[in-house]
């Protein structure tokens, strides 16, 4: 079902996903903090009201002692009323504080209200018993302030501990919605990261198979997974994969008929002008044996020049059926070395051979052959009793293979062309007959077939070429 989406409607799918779980925790932790704001609110207005309901009753107690003495003294019923009225006053403020503590001791709560019932039994007694009245009121009156502080305190802790309770809840929130929000984080980054993976693949993929395109590798199909989009991409770099291999073996086919024919009507001209320099037509004047020169001086070039881009399309053909094994380079390189002993010895060279590197999975024949190409192309700019130097490493996951010499080295204006078929640098050996430029192309095709890469190194002195293969 994913594969059949396209790499747009991925990519937004998965951004719209992120965003859900991120806005969802964003959300939720905006209705916890609303939850605990409300929360907050309520169990301030219920310590406000539990404070003021504390407050009152202390009060009010005061409005019925002052009322019940000065009803004692002045038997006005005015002030039996008015402590009636601070009774039930007082009475709700107790109540209230009641069902706001429900752990504290029922107690204190009869307590005051057998003593304002008492205070109240005592304004009721007849004046006559006045000495009795006063008693019973002093006992009643009197015990209230110590009751009200008791309550006050009562008040005081379960504010506090009200308080306490939603700090206990605001920090545990917090830690909910921070491992909330570390989770979404992790999850959402997993996500991210995992679908970035996937998608990648077939991004890498495609540029494996431009580089493959790139090398001329038409023989390995070209496979990509992934959204539909990306798939139908990869068809078509198949389908240009085998429009590429099918002109190239047109090309391949082109050049070895054209050769072919060049070659008949050349071999000819060959033959017939050492018949005419033989003289077997004829005596030839001064004058004729000279054209007879340079036309086989100009037969003989052309024949060589035929040879060479055959022997590159044949690299080129065979830089595509690889016959890899493990093997060392270092013997790979000691028996090119010898194969051109008698060349570089007669310039009086000197070659080395430094390093060595556990067995590589090569075509070790085609290899010899780039090998080969260096050397010869290294002796050959190299100054007499000069010094060429192998040299093999590793470094990372690649096996380096470097060739220098002490020549004249690789001018400026030809670094970006040295490696392209038929061309020639400027910078050419005194005395020596120019080469044919199929060298560098030919060890390039090879090593490009390995998967590896040849580079030009900068160098103050003379060329220093290396070949980078890929090692596991």
């Amino acid at each position: 079902m994913i594969t059949k989406l396209s790499f747009r409607q991925l990519l937004l799918g998965v951004f719209l996903l992120i965003a859900l779980l991120l806005s969802a925790s964003s959300i939720l932790a905006l209705i916890t903090l609303d939850q605990l704001a409300a929360h907050s609110r309520e169990t301030g207005r219920d310590a406000v009201a539990l404070t003021a309901n504390a407050q009152r009753l202390a009060e009010r107690s005061v409005a019925m002692e002052r009322s019940a003495r000065q009803f004692l003294v002045l038997n006005d019923p005015v002030f039996r009323e008015r402590y009636a009225e601070a009774w039930r006053d007082a009475q709700a403020a107790l109540d209230a504080i009641a069902g706001s503590l429900p752990n504290a001791q029922a107690s204190a709560f009869d307590d005051w209200r057998r003593h304002g019932e008492t205070a109240w039994q005592a304004l009721e007694m007849p004046r006559a018993r006045r000495s009795a009245r006063q008693q019973l009121l002093n006992s009643a009156l009197l015990r209230l302030p110590a009751i009200n502080e008791e309550l006050a305190s009562e008040v005081k802790l379960e504010v506090d501990r009200r308080n306490n309770e939603v700090l206990r809840e605001l920090e545990a929130r917090r830690h909910t919605m921070t491992g909330l929000t570390a989770g979404s984080i992790g999850l959402a980054a997993i996500l991210a990261f995992g679908f970035g993976v996937w998608l990648a693949r077939p991004l890498k993929q495609i540029e494996d198979a431009v580089s493959q395109l790139g090398g001329n590798r038409y023989d390995l199909p070209i496979e990509v997974e992934g959204p539909h989009d990306l798939r139908r991409l990869g068809l078509h770099l198949d389908w240009l994969r085998q429009r590429l291999s099918a002109l190239e073996a047109d090309k391949a086919r082109f050049m070895r008929h054209i050769s072919h024919e060049l070659k008949t009507p050349l071999a000819a001209l060959v033959e017939g002008v050492a018949l005419l320099e033989d003289e077997v037509a004829g005596p030839l004047a001064p004058n004729q044996r000279e054209v007879a020169g340079i036309l086989r001086q100009n037969t003989v070039s052309l024949q060589t020049q035929i040879e060479d881009l055959l022997r590159y399309n044949a690299a080129a053909f065979e830089a595509q059926r690889l016959q890899r094994e493990h093997a060392d380079i270092r013997p790979i390189v000691e028996r090119v070395v010898d194969s051109q002993r008698l060349q570089w010895q007669a310039r009086g060279l000197t070659v080395s051979i430094e390093g060595d590197a556990p067995p590589v999975p090569v075509d070790a024949d085609k290899l010899a052959v780039a090998i080969s190409n260096l050397l010869s192309n290294a002796a050959r700019f190299s100054p007499e009793r000069g010094e060429i130097r192998f040299v093999i490493a590793l470094h990372r996951k690649l096996l380096y293979l470097d060739c220098i010499d002490r020549g004249p080295g690789i001018a400026p204006a030809d670094t970006e062309h040295i490696f392209e078929p038929f061309y020639q640098g400027e910078r050419q050996p005194p005395g020596a007959r120019r080469g044919n430029g199929i060298g560098l192309s030919i060890v390039r095709e090879y090593v490009n077939a390995h998967g590896g890469r040849l580079r030009l190194i900068p160098s103050s002195q003379g060329a220093h070429f290396r070949i980078e293969l890929p090692y596991e």
